[in-house]
Order: C-alpha cells, then structure tokens, then sequence
C-alpha cells in the first residue's frame, strides 16, 4: 500500500482485483446525474459514498408520521442547539437523521461559516429545497463584462439542450413566461397560486412592469413521471418523499443507474485522496478508509467524477497530494480551494391583507412564488451602487389556529373562533448573487485531525462590501411591492446570516479557459488532470441570484457526454 503524498506505483494484480471504468465520488444531487449518465453509456461504474446506505422508501422512517407521533412535536431541544449548533439550524424532529452530526464530524471556522451536511446515500438531494431555475447569459457573460474573477467558458448555448435533458427526467413544474434572463423549459403543468398571491402578482406587474412574479419552478412532480409521483402536496419532502414526487437521487438516478447492471455501490466509503501517476500525467484511482472498520482501499479507473459537494471535494483535492502537485492535485494555478461562494438571504418584507375573507386552499404545496430577478437587467433597471442582482421567493397563507391559540377563553364560541381562518399573510425573501473573491477560501488545518486521522476543513468566508449594498434594495423593494399592493402592517427584515445558511456553496475548483487561473476547462475537465472531471458546486465561476441545483445536474450531464466520447477516442 503506498504511503499518502507518494506518486502511484500500481500493482497490476491489485488493479485488475478493483478497477472500473470510471469512479464517481458522492452520490447527491451531482453525483446521482454522474452514476446515471455513466451507467446508462455502458461504463461499469463504482460509486463511492462516504455515508450510509439509503434505500428509497424503506429508510424514510419518518415520512408518513404526524406531529403528535415526535415526542417534541417537531421541536428541536436545548441538547440539539448545544451538540449540534450547526446541522440543527437547518432539520427538525422529523430529518435530523438525514444530517451528520457536528461532534462527529468537527471542522474549523476561521470566520463563520455553517457547513451544512448529509452524509449518506443521496446526499442533501434527500433534504433540498427543490427550486429549478435556468441560468442566462446575463449570468455567463457578467464576469467578463465587469472584470471579476474570470470568465465563463461556455454560455447559454452550449447547456441549454442539457437544461432540456435533465428537466424532462426530474420532472419540472413551472409556467412558462418567456423571460429572456430566466429561459423556460419542458414545464410539467404549473402549481396554482392562491387568491392573495393572484392579487399580488397582479398589482405589481400594474405597478412595476419589469417586475414578473411566476409560481416558483420546483422539482416536484404535480403529474406522474416514469412510475414517479405526483405530489401528494404534504409539504413533508425533507423527511424523505415514499411517492417519488420530488428529485431525490435514491428516487431517480440511482434506480436508472442500478437497472444498467453497470452500478457498483459502496457507502461507508471515504476517499482521502485521488491517486495520480506522474509519467501517464493521469489520476489512476482513489485512495478510501472504511468508515467502519477503518481499513485502507485502492479503487482504480479511467475516468473520475469528483462530486462529493464543494467544501468535500475541495479536501480530496488538497489532500491528494504529490511531488507532482505538493498544492493538491490539479493545483498548479493555486485556484483550488479559493473563491468560494454562497448567496445570501434572509431579507425582505412581510404584510397583512384584509380582504378574500372568502377565499381558502387545499393542501401543502411545496412551493411558493417566484420574482426574478429585475436588477441591472438593463439601463432602467440599473442601480449604481452595487452589481448583479437578486430574487425572491415568497407566498400566502392565511393564519390558523396556531396564531390565536393564547388567546383567552373556553366553550363552543372559542372553539369557532380557533376554527375560522386568520387574515392573509404575505411573505417575500431574496435570494442575492456573491461575487466570487479569492480570500474567500477552503484550506486544509494539517495540525487538527479527525477520528480517521485525517486534517480537517478550515473555512474563511465572509460577505463583501457588494452583498451588503444590496442587500438594503433587497429589503427596501420588497417593502415597496407590498405597500404598493395593498398589504398592512408590513415588517421588514434582515435577519442575521453567514456564509453557508444557505446550503448554496460553490466555486473553489472554477471552470475557465485559462489553467493560470482556473482549475477545470468548459467540459468540467482539470486543466492538469484531464481524466479528472468535477461537476458539483465547486466548479461554478459566479453564483448568479438563482438556485444552483438544477445547472450542477445540467453540467454534470454534459461532461459525462464528453468524458465517454473522449474515452471511446482514446483520448483519457
């Protein structure tokens, strides 16, 4: 077994034992798409997850249960808070066991920075918040048109028929608008706004013409897919869906990969390092310690998916180091581990409207409305003193019982009175872009180790002078569209948040088209090692202002077409 920091020396007998055609590492969101389009294309495929397995259905063990069935009725306790101060910022009762624990699982926040985290099979695609939005080339093209970080090297063009192949297989709800900046797609049938949200929409597009509001894009299936859904609207997605309704890796993906025949699976798997041959210039395998009895594992292959999420697969390659690469593999641009990124929210306005007294829905919808973004679009849509943009998501409820449970008294009257609905309740909350910035970073604390002896991950995040200029437009437009629609009692806010809160990290591994200054090429590829490709968050050049998912998927897609036509060439 070779020491870790050594080049590969391969034993042929233990490569012929373990080898493969290509390995992917993580099995969420991206690493789901990678296992499916590899399998699919005849490549015998292992993946390597360093978690649990999850099996769809049997192992949502609290999908189908009521609030009365959690002893704390889906609170979390005081142990929660002090055990795990960060993964209980984002489960309740119902899905901590989709979370990994902090104390487990410790790394280092040189500022804070929540890193959110499910470590088993499917990832955080068990627990996502399932909004699917398209990037535009106002998103490709605006590194290059300001001068920040670097540029894109692909546009709208070239994911777009990729876009098209992953939303008719996850399933999208959504209308269509014909929004240039935000392109539409092969919509499954749009969920229904509610009578307050109607009257919102209507009033601002009155108003403020520029300003779209759309029922938001979800991947959650509001008709059947291949023997999938539809939504059953519970609103209990984060526990698991039994239906197959919403994307999960364990409900799609997965199962297309598996009936392949080409999928190996491998949980409790945790990779410390990719290896790499200095005089084929090529990544050869992986190096993993099982997560259970500890012991070290060479797997080989031609071609590697490094999906394991951005902060994850930033550690891999940092500590898959050599005398080739002393930085980390892929490393000679001194990019991998810089420029990370995360958007920020928890910011906008709430209101009260009086009216449609008469008016009531059915169900739990899983989804809300959508305002895209309206920001330096164009000349009149220009602010002067931050760039990029924002959107928000948002929605109408009508207040329950739970509002007027203090509320004294007793008998068949107060009975009535908890019965009959509130007035409506408006909310919207945006969702800002973050400008990629090198100090923003992911390094390796070589002094602190885990219980695998391995260092842990040190984060240094912060937001900048940008964010936080628009984050008063943010707060401000929202206000402003509520009073303008005919809302009361309207409240901002700008609740406090740090880098990671909103589970969106991306960019230390940025796509380019100069290796100087970029670690991955405009088909995900390392420009160092060109077997090694990366598709997760970490490979994102910008963040934009929508959610990243849906374009992880669409890329991921894309290189893995790439990956087995330059195989099938000879070329990897």
């Amino acid at each position: 077994m070779q020491e870790p920091g050594q080049d590969v020396n391969l034993n042929l007998q233990s490569v012929k034992e373990h080898s493969y055609d290509a390995i992917v590492i993580g099995s969420g969101i991206s690493g789901g798409w990678a296992v499916k389009e590899l399998c699919e294309k005849g490549l015998k495929t292992l993946l390597l997850e360093r978690g649990r397995n999850v099996e769809h259905i049997r192992d949502y063990p609290t999908a189908m249960k009521d609030p009365w069935d959690f002893e704390y009725r889906l609170q979390n306790t005081e142990k929660d808070r002090v055990e795990n101060p960060v993964q209980s910022l984002a489960y309740d009762e119902s899905c901590k066991h989709f979370f990994v624990s902090d104390k487990e699982h410790p790394y280092v926040q040189v500022s804070p920075f929540h890193w959110i985290r499910g470590y088993q099979v499917g990832g955080r695609s068990l627990t996502w918040g399932r909004q699917c939005y398209r990037w535009s080339d106002l998103d490709f093209e605006a590194n290059l048109k300001e001068g920040i970080g670097v540029d894109w090297p692909i546009r709208y063009k070239d994911i777009a028929p990729w876009y098209d192949h992953v939303e008719r297989f996850i399933g999208v709800s959504g209308q269509a608008e014909g929004l240039p900046h935000l392109p539409d797609g092969p919509f499954l049938a749009a969920m229904e706004m509610n009578a307050a949200e109607k009257h919102f929409k209507s009033e601002v597009q009155k108003k403020f013409p520029e300003r779209l509001i759309t029922i938001g894009r979800a991947a959650n299936l509001s008709e059947s897919v291949n023997g999938r859904g539809p939504c059953q609207y519970r609103n209990l997605c984060k526990r698991g869906c039994p239906f197959g309704a919403y994307f999960s890796s364990n409900a799609s993906t997965l199962p297309a990969a598996m009936a392949t025949g080409n999928l190996t699976l491998r949980p409790f798997s945790i990779v410390m390092e990719i290896l790499y041959d200095k005089e084929k210039k090529k990544a050869t395998g992986v190096r993993i310690i099982d997560a259970v009895s500890n012991e070290t594992y060479e797997f080989y292959a031609k071609i590697i998916f490094l999906n394991a999420s951005t902060i994850a697969s930033t550690f891999i390659l940092l500590n898959s180091r050599t005398d080739s690469f002393p930085e980390g593999l892929g490393n000679s641009s001194g990019q991998v581990g810089h420029n990370l990124m995360d958007h920020h929210f928890r910011v906008g306005a709430e209101g009260i409207h009086k009216g449609f007294k008469d008016k009531y829905y059915v169900g739990r919808r899983p989804n809300g409305i959508y305002i895209p973004r309206f920001r330096n679009i164009s000349k009149e849509t220009t602010q002067q003193d931050y760039v990029r943009g924002f959107a928000y998501q948002g929605g109408a409820i009508r207040h329950g019982w739970s509002e007027t449970g203090k509320t004294p008294g007793y008998g068949e009257s107060f009975k009535q009175q908890l019965l009959t609905p509130g007035p409506w309740n408006m909310w919207i909350s945006a969702w800002g872009e973050t400008l990629p910035d090198y100090n923003n970073k992911v390094t390796l604390d070589t002094g602190k180790k885990d219980k695998w002896g391995l260092p842990l991950v040190a984060i240094d995040f912060r937001f900048g002078d940008n964010e936080k200029k628009m984050r008063q437009d943010m707060k401000a437009s929202a206000i402003e569209m509520l009073e303008k629609s005919g809302f009361q009692d309207i409240k901002g806010f700008d609740y406090s948040t740090v880098g990671g809160d909103c589970i969106h990290e991306m960019g230390t591994m940025r796509m380019g088209n100069d290796p100087k200054t970029s670690v991955l090429n405009k088909w995900n590829q390392m420009h160092d090692v060109n077997n090694v490709f990366i598709t997760d968050g970490s490979c994102m050049t910008s963040s934009a202002c929508q959610s990243p998912s849906l374009t992880y998927m669409a890329l991921t897609a894309r290189a893995c077409d790439h990956a087995v036509n330059e195989l099938k060439k000879g070329n990897l």
